[in-house]
Formats: C-alpha cells, sequence, structure tokens
C-alpha cells in the first residue's frame, strides 16, 4: 500500500480509503452490516496496509460511528496508526438545532462524535455540506476552536460550489483561523463535473481531494444494468442512486466493461484505477460489504491504466448537472 500526504499537511494516509457507511445499524437501509459482519472487512483492508477510514454522525443515526470507533480499537493497538475522518451537518436527532453549522451543534456534535467514536480526538472533521442558513464567519470559527481544542487535528469540507469553499478558506485566512485541508467531493467516472472547477482550485491550493461514490454507488461495477435491473443488495435498495445517474452513464459503464474484460479485471479495479490517475486525487473513498470489495480496492492501487485506455473511458462521457451538493 502507497501512502500519500493529506493535502498541505506532514499526515500521511493510504491512497485508498474506507469508507464506514456500510457499517452499523441494519434496521434501514438493508445493505447496511452489523459490526460483526463489518469486523473481517475493516480487517482485511487494515492487514492491507489501510490506515484511513471515514464516517459521518448521521450514518445509521450515529450507530455507524460506534461501531467504526470498536473495531478500529480492536484492530489497532496504537491510535497514532490510523486517520479517523467523521462529519458533522446533517440532522442527528429532531430539534432545531440538531443539524447545520451553527457553533452550537458544531460543539455539541463534535462532543457527540467523541463519544460515540470512543476516542480522544479526531483525525479529520468535516462539515458535510455547506450551510445556506449560518455565516460562514461562525462556522470557520467553530472549527478553529474545535482544532484549537485538541479534539480534532484538521478540518475539511465535502461537495458545494468551488465559490462556497474558496469564501470559506478565505475567510479563515482573512481571521487567522483554520483552513480547510481536504475536500470530499463527489466524483468518478460518471459524474466529472468537479474537473472545471472545484477539482483544478484544490490543485492549485493544494487540499487534498477524496471523492465519494468513486463507484457511482455500484454502477461503475456492474450493479445496475440498462434495463434497470439490479444485482446486488444495495443497488435494489439505493433510491438515492436515480438522482445521480441516468441512461446516459451507461455509455461509460460499458467502456469500464470493455477494458477490464480485456485486462481480465474487476470493472471495479479499473474504475477506481482510473481516479488514482488523476494527480489531484488524494485517495477515493470506497465501500464493502464484501471481502472482494476490499480485494478489487486494494487491487485498484497497483493497477496502471494506459493512456489509450484512460482516453476509452473518457470518451463516452456526457456533461451533468450539478449533484450532490444538496443530499
Amino acid at each position: 500500500m502507497r501512502y500519500i500526504r493529506l493535502g498541505n499537511t506532514g499526515t500521511k494516509v493510504s491512497r485508498i480509503c474506507l469508507g464506514m457507511m456500510s457499517y452499523g445499524s441494519p434496521e434501514s437501509p438493508a445493505w447496511i452490516l452489523p459490526e460483526d459482519q463489518a469486523l473481517p472487512l475493516v480487517a482485511r483492508a487494515a492487514e492491507a496496509g489501510i490506515n484511513y477510514f471515514d464516517t459521518a454522525d448521521m450514518y445509521s443515526q450515529g450507530a455507524s460511528e460506534e461501531v467504526t470507533g470498536r473495531i478500529l480499537r480492536r484492530l489497532f493497538t496504537d491510535r497514532e496508526e490510523y486517520v479517523l475522518a467523521t462529519k458533522v451537518f446533517f440532522p442527528t436527532g429532531p430539534g432545531p438545532n440538531d443539524s447545520g453549522l451553527s457553533r452550537k451543534h458544531i460543539l455539541s456534535g463534535v462532543d457527540a462524535s467523541l463519544r460515540r467514536l470512543g476516542t480522544d480526538y479526531i483525525d479529520l472533521y468535516q462539515i458535510h455540506r455547506w450551510d445556506y442558513e449560518t455565516p460562514i464567519e461562525e462556522t470557520m470559527e467553530a472549527l478553529h476552536d474545535v482544532v484549537r481544542s485538541g479534539k480534532v487535528r484538521y478540518i475539511g469540507a465535502s461537495s458545494m460550489f468551488a465559490w462556497q469553499f474558496a469564501k470559506a478558506q478565505y475567510t479563515a485566512d482573512l481571521r487567522g483561523w483554520t483552513r480547510f485541508v481536504a475536500m470530499q467531493n463527489h466524483y468518478n467516472l460518471v459524474y466529472r463535473e468537479e474537473e472545471t472547477e472545484m477539482i483544478p482550485f484544490c490543485a492549485d491550493q493544494k487540499v487534498a481531494v477524496l471523492p465519494w461514490s468513486p463507484l457511482a454507488r455500484g454502477l461503475l461495477a456492474g450493479a445496475r444494468s440498462r434495463d434497470g435491473e439490479a444485482t446486488t443488495t444495495r443497488s435494489t435498495n439505493d433510491p438515492y442512486a436515480s438522482s445521480l445517474y441516468d441512461d446516459n452513464d451507461f455509455e461509460v459503464v460499458e467502456a469500464v466493461r470493455g477494458v477490464a474484460k480485456a485486462r481480465g479485471v474487476s470493472m471495479a479495479q479499473v474504475s477506481l484505477a482510473w481516479l488514482l490517475s488523476k494527480p489531484a486525487v488524494t485517495a477515493p473513498i470506497f465501500g464493502a460489504t464484501k471481502l472482494h470489495h476490499v480485494d478489487d480496492a486494494i487491487a485498484a492501487e497497483e493497477l496502471e491504466l494506459t493512456a489509450e485506455e484512460v482516453t476509452t473511458l473518457e470518451a463516452p462521457y456526457r456533461p451533468h448537472p450539478v449533484r450532490g451538493h444538496d443530499d
């Protein structure tokens, strides 16, 4: 496993990150795994050298953080051996202050995440979305304070417009507050709108790019067919995917299938290898509910695509409306 600096920081993370959204409470949705089934998958990832794990306070209503904390404490003897990321923004309760990026919610949210994770600090604390109701000054000062308190090492952001991210960074610079070191954005072979503004901005500012949904919620791994047939538990219980991707994307899927067949590897390996070939990308965040999902991600880290293969994969792309910023 290769390692790379997290943006412009001195901290190093594995080239691929295991997303922990798939682990927690299996009550809803059906593809969420309980702790005993998640443990062998996370263990396989750790054995391969993956040291970077990402979750969020709202995944399984907090159960993902609890499971993540317990599993990582079981697998690693030293807290310094792994990099742990979580997020704040989406509702974690019924109250009017149980969501958003107000100072009140950030300060209570980080303490709640620390309790669920069972750790003294979070390596990367990310705002899950942009808060249109809270002044960015309030948000950035609160995030600066949780870093200064020692509860958080670095801060990051997730899907938003490039102008919003630039405004947040400028606000931090203006006040001498902590800057974001990472952007977790929606980026994969069938959704490349981030290449227009966000990714060039991150490259210029030396901000880590951590793509979510690198396999387009299974689409780029062959989990769905053009006629609507779903082949996995998640693909049959994931209506959100329908709002992100459409029939035009299957031209890209077929290109991935062709390259994968010619190489004798899985579609998932090809799709992840394409992301890893992009200079601005630090570590795609992949999910795993089966051991071969982990194995595919590990293999992708070593798969080198040719220039011709990259051209084949990228040629069928069609522009999309902006998707993934508000959900």
